[in-house]
């Protein structure tokens, strides 16, 4: 009887031992708790505002779809504020969020699709309930996809309309290949233009369960209260049983193996503009390197450093761009520039002999380095001030990172060595394959040649 005591407290004392494991690193005011249905609920209290916001994200967007579903998590953002169980039809739906006094807006992304309202902190409750119907129980009624194809499309055809776009969609091409469907939110006009209400059902009955999605609660609110809301409400929500993410897995994006280059000619492009990328840190399996590529990308922005003064400095560029966007599955690095019509040549050849110097260990000063921590401390201070935007920026790196990557990103930004940045450039960077785009007129590339010095060596 004694050891069967002892066996069952142990037993008791190690199940506690993983819950503990399983509550994330949190910040003063931030509350975590998972509901027996898996929906993870974060409550922030934020008390600047007399408001209070309801966010719903869920881990789906382009990466989850394949040509034939390219562009329908879009389309499935715009119908969540459409029709649903409580509310037929989108005359209903608008007259609600008027009576809430709601300030209401969804996002698609990559990695991350969400929902979200902002009202009285009294309308809590009411919100919730109708935060609920939205995400569980949406009609898919023809009559609201014929009105909202046009609208998701013509959203479609305006970035057209912008020749970086254009850009960035050639270097997708070129950077992804097969796959770009799955980094591509805005999808494809045919897809778009042809969806059914059954294609939303399937990325509902894939995706939308509360396993696979985050409720955060942020403002002027008391998370005792917040949670027992959430439960009341969204507790019955059934669990999918499955993880979706393993269930429908996310193909591996295949490695470049060489550097591609390509010049779009059009009319449009009043400027010059090119575009270099390379596949980056995937936070499966390099963590750390997406903290330090936020680091580095914040180096050579400094009006001081040597990419800046290289270029803009000298007349080269009127603009030059370094960032890596943090991802689940393979996160792209981008410099992007603007060089001077005058000089694109000389432009061309000056970045790249800047390229092949990031590497040098007196690239950048230990102030420079001092200097870009601290200046993503002050970013990170000043994007948490407004209460309504906490919930986005949370729910962002929980479906592309954790919790805890998020509330210790600012610490671990502090962490980064010299020796971490010569190892994410020489893994990533230097002297690695990329994709090289510029999209100019076509006057103005035959005047300079461009096709003779723009080209892989």
């Amino acid at each position: 009887m004694k050891y069967i005591k002892f066996f069952i407290l142990n037993i008791a004392a190690l199940l506690f031992g993983f819950q503990c494991m399983a509550q994330p690193h949190l910040p003063e005011g931030y509350f975590w708790k998972k509901l027996p249905n898996g929906l993870e609920v974060l409550v922030i209290e934020n008390s600047k505002v007399p408001l209070a916001t309801i966010e719903i994200a869920v881990k789906n967007g382009a990466y989850t779809e394949g040509p034939e579903f390219s562009g329908l998590s879009h389309l499935f953002e715009h119908m969540f504020f459409k029709a649903n169980r409580d509310y037929p039809d989108q005359e209903r739906f608008l007259k609600r969020t008027q009576e809430l006094g709601a300030i209401w807006n969804g996002t698609t992304n990559v990695e991350r699709v969400n929902y979200f309202f902002t009202f009285d902190r009294d309308s809590l409750k009411a919100g919730l309930k109708f935060m609920n119907a939205a995400i569980r129980f949406p009609i898919y009624r023809e009559e609201d996809m014929q009105k909202e194809r046009p609208v998701v499309d013509g959203e479609f055809q305006r970035a057209e309309s912008d020749p970086n776009f254009q850009l960035w969609f050639e270097v997708q091409k070129h950077l992804w290949g097969d796959l770009i469907t799955r980094k591509n939110p805005i999808g494809v006009h045919e897809v778009i233009n042809t969806a059914t209400p059954d294609k939303m059902m399937i990325i509902k009955n894939k995706y939308y369960f509360p396993n696979n999605s985050l409720l955060t609660i942020c403002g002027d609110v008391k998370h005792a209260d917040a949670f027992a809301l959430a439960e009341s409400i969204f507790g019955d929500w059934e669990n999918s049983g499955f993880d979706p993410l393993v269930k429908y897995p996310i193909p591996p994006f295949k490695p470049l193996d060489k550097s591609e280059y390509f010049i779009k000619e059009t009319s449009i492009a009043q400027t010059p503009n090119m575009q270099f990328s390379w596949q980056g840190p995937s936070y499966l399996t390099d963590s750390a390197s997406t903290v330090v590529a936020d680091v580095f990308s914040t180096i050579v922005g400094l009006n001081s450093s040597k990419l800046q003064q290289a270029l803009v400095d000298k007349g080269l560029a009127s603009a030059v761009q370094v960032g890596y966007t943090t991802s689940k599955y393979v996160g792209p690095i981008d410099i992007y520039v603007e060089p001077n019509p005058n000089k694109l040549k000389e432009c061309y050849a000056e970045l790249l002999n800047q390229i092949g110097q990031f590497a040098s260990p007196d690239y950048f000063t230990d102030e420079q380095l001092k200097d870009a921590k601290a200046i993503l401390l002050r970013n990170s201070i000043h994007q948490k001030e407004k209460p309504s935007t906490l919930p986005g920026q949370v729910s962002y790196q929980w479906c592309s990172t954790s919790l805890d990557f998020y509330t210790r990103l600012d610490e671990n930004y502090q962490k980064v060595s010299r020796a971490d940045i010569a190892k994410y450039l020489d893994k990533y960077i230097v002297g690695k394959p990329m994709v090289a785009g510029l999209i100019i007129k076509p006057e103005l590339s035959k005047q300079i040649n461009a096709s003779a010095f723009f080209a892989a060596k």
